[in-house]
């Protein structure tokens, strides 16, 4: 069962603020709002389900009478609250009163210098913003920023930096702007993808610089070695790793009237949960199919680049948010992704290769440099030109099995052994993709039937049908198949080695898990 660690509330929907980027259209409260008394039984159901953060939203939370009321509950029940604002009414009291209700952080929301912020917001309200970091100053709650960077603002970063690290704050989150609520009305502001590298580079070049803690929203990203050096600064951890949007699976989302959500960015009806007006937190994050939209998402699931990427079964797509608003589902492909944008660039330039069999010969130098994800798409270039080749098909197999893109693999292994029934390495190719696929037996059988046609030169199915025996709990069977090859083969000495390597690896983990 997954744990939630924090989340998001939108305590209300009211709002003394219309921003044109504002992704929820927020205005006045809306019908259904939790009262006061039901906001402090969820607080204690926040507790009991072990959550560690909550962070107080809306619409703009301060226009609810009793957010510190809130605020304090939460505390009360072993819940470190936060709170994001726009800064307009908190006053030097009102900073006590979130003190002494135990908020840790309180975020107030920049989008610009003071000319962009008021276009962004209102008039006069970067002012009051200021006015509020002086308050917050003179407390023990920690201050940050959150930015959200769009084509007005982009521009204005370095000097926001600045203005920030004079007022004293040590924390500044940046996010992009997606076309949802009043900014889809907007589009004139709505980046492009390439203003990730813009965030990615900028937070870069300013972390080693100092002065400011800039953290990445999960919406940037993904596998830059310039953002993982940023988050890991950020966190103190080394080896960070984007393991997927985290909504349903460790964060949740609270809606004004009490509706869960994985996350609260993604609030249509379909994304609902449950209602904590009719069931306990609990009951609703545990059961079955809950948030299943997230949890079971699988790469396969996806289209385009994050079908086919390298680090889609750990990424599955990036932000599900960004997925949804930009394209309608959160099943489509991710373009505000870095790593989507080299390799969309990458494949531009292959596409401009005339000679096809510069093409072939780019493939074969990556596979040999393992660089697997320019090498599937050399050859599916390649063989637009080439359908007939079958040494390609092969190629793009072993391609696609090693990018865990076993749907292609299959399919590649299937065109060559309708010709060659008899092809050793497209057997084996297909034995070891449907043994990932969850199709064991007939992997096994596929494995043996390229050892009966395989010679002296070509020994890989004995190792890997044994690989596959041994992940599949059969390390008896494995080790003989290994030890009959060692007793017919003089030079299958490497691959014993490499078998014995593995089979400590697997007992090491079965050990730890």
């Amino acid at each position: 069962m997954e744990k939630p660690i924090t989340g998001v509330w939108e305590i209300t929907m009211g709002c003394n603020m219309q921003c044109k980027h504002c992704g929820s259209s927020c205005s006045a409260p809306l019908p259904g709002e939790l009262t006061t008394e039901e906001a402090v039984r969820l607080c204690k159901e926040i507790g009991e389900l072990g959550m560690q953060w909550i962070t107080l939203s809306g619409g703009e939370p301060t226009t609810r009478k009793d957010w510190y009321e809130i605020a304090g509950a939460l505390t009360q029940n072993g819940v470190i609250p936060n709170m994001i604002t726009n800064g307009w009414l908190l006053s030097e009291e009102d900073v006590k009163k979130a003190e002494e209700a135990g908020i840790n952080t309180i975020a107030i929301s920049i989008d610009g210098l003071e000319e962009t912020h008021d276009f962004m917001r209102r008039e006069g309200s970067f002012k009051r913003s200021m006015e509020l970091f002086e308050h917050l100053k003179k407390s023990k709650i920690h201050s940050a920023v959150i930015t959200t960077v769009h084509s007005k603002n982009m521009s204005e970063l370095k000097a926001m930096k600045e203005l920030f690290m004079k007022k004293g704050i040590t924390k500044w989150q940046l996010q992009i702007g997606l076309p949802m609520g009043n900014f889809s009305h907007h589009r004139e502001l709505v980046p492009s993808p390439e203003i990730v590298d813009q965030i990615i580079d900028f937070a870069y070049e300013e972390t080693q610089k100092g002065g400011i803690q800039i953290d990445l929203a999960d919406c940037i990203g993904y596998f830059n070695s310039k953002e993982i050096w940023v988050r890991e600064q950020g966190t103190g951890q080394e080896g960070y790793g984007w393991g997927g949007c985290g909504a349903g699976r460790h964060t949740l989302g609270i809606l004004h009237n009490g509706d869960i959500v994985g996350c609260t960015s993604i609030r249509d009806k379909e994304f609902i949960e449950g209602n904590v007006k009719e069931l306990p937190l609990k009951a609703i994050w545990e059961k079955e199919d809950a948030f299943s939209w997230n949890r079971k998402m699988e790469k396969s699931k996806l289209t385009g680049n994050c079908r086919k990427c390298k680090f889609g079964s750990v990424c599955k797509g990036g932000c599900g948010n960004t997925r949804l608003t930009h394209n309608g589902t959160v099943y489509s492909e991710n373009k505000f992704c870095s790593y989507s944008l080299v390799m969309d660039k990458a494949y531009n330039n292959f596409k401009k290769v005339a000679d096809s069999n510069e093409l072939m010969n780019k493939s074969i130098k990556f596979l040999e440099n393992k660089q697997y994800q320019l090498a599937e798409m050399t050859l599916e270039l390649y063989l637009i030109e080439n359908p007939s080749d079958l040494d390609a098909y092969k190629h793009y197999g072993l391609a696609s099995f090693m990018l865990q893109n076993y749907e292609e693999a299959k399919k590649a292994n299937e065109i060559v052994l309708e010709k060659t029934p008899k092809d050793a390495y497209a057997l084996k190719g297909m034995g070891l993709t449907l043994a990932k696929m969850g199709k064991v037996e007939k992997g096994i059988a596929y494995l043996e039937e390229s050892i009966k046609e395989a010679d002296d030169s070509f020994l890989d199915p004995y190792y890997d049908l044994a690989i596959i025996l041994a992940e599949n709990s059969r390390i008896e069977e494995a080790k003989g198949v290994i030890q009959g090859a060692s007793m017919k083969y003089s030079n299958f000495e490497p691959y014993e080695k490499l078998f014995n390597e593995s089979l400590l690896m697997f007992e090491q983990n079965n050990c730890a898990g």
